[in-house]
């Protein structure tokens, strides 16, 4: 089995997959290296074989991840790199190695699939737009804040803009017009979000026409696709790449 893991600044993503058929044997997400190896243990009959990484922490944070890996199931960790070409997709970054990782690796698993010109957007605590050409030419991207980072910033920054949680999915039952706070707060960042990705289709028509495909992923997906009925819905795009980007027998 191999444990795959998504490591963001705030929250590790992690899966187990059977080495063959690649069928998932658990995952989940958390947010410490203890508590990753207590869940990844939990797991009934679980003999890890390897391990592959795709990280956007500091060097010395893998590092300790990949070192508690070791410890904990007595497997070395493969750490996914950048590169300027890589499964028939060239970095488009002046600077190759400032691309973020999980752009990088959504990239490479987009134009895998898609076999041709593809336009990536991801849904996280960022919102994150990247193009693929149909010769493998990466063209660049947008980022902007996500879904979480509209909230925090409303939260924090406007004192009467106070809400919980379970509010705030209460609150998305529908798209109307806000008659409460926390209803024009979160109705409105998903507009915001759905306007993001449109504006993205439009840029990806204008290259391409209609010879593309749109894949969604990220956390936030769900709040989108039905603004965009035709993107594929990938939620695990960054595995497909790291898989890639990271082969174990």
């Amino acid at each position: 089995m191999i444990l795959e893991l998504d490591c963001g600044n705030s929250f590790i993503k992690w899966r187990v997959i059977h080495t063959a058929e690649a069928v998932i044997a658990g995952g989940g997400i958390v947010d410490s290296d203890q508590a990753l190896v207590a869940e990844v243990a939990a797991l009934v009959a679980v003999r890890l074989t390897g391990c592959r990484i795709v990280s956007v922490r500091s060097e010395e944070e893998t590092d300790a991840l990949c070192a508690v890996i070791a410890q904990a199931f007595a497997v070395q960790a493969q750490v996914a790199h950048p590169a300027q070409e890589m499964a028939g997709v060239r970095n488009g970054y002046d600077d190759y190695q400032r691309l973020g990782m999980d752009r990088w690796l959504a990239a490479l698993g987009a134009f895998h699939l898609a076999g041709g010109a593809c336009l990536v957007i991801d849904l996280g605590t960022a919102a994150k737009a990247d193009f693929v050409a149909a010769d493998g030419e990466h063209l660049g991207g947008y980022i902007c804040p996500g879904m979480p980072l509209m909230r925090s910033q409303l939260r924090t920054h406007t004192r009467r803009i106070r809400y919980d949680d379970d509010s705030a999915e209460r609150a998305l039952v529908s798209l109307s017009p806000g008659r409460s706070t926390v209803e024009a707060v979160e109705r409105g960042c998903v507009l915001m979000l759905q306007g993001f990705a449109r504006t993205q289709l439009e840029q990806a028509r204008a290259l391409w026409g209609e010879a593309f495909t749109v894949f969604l992923t990220g956390g936030d997906a769900p709040l989108v696709k039905d603004a965009i009925p035709q993107a594929r819905v990938v939620p695990d795009l960054v595995f497909v790449g790291l898989a890639m980007a990271c082969p174990l027998d």
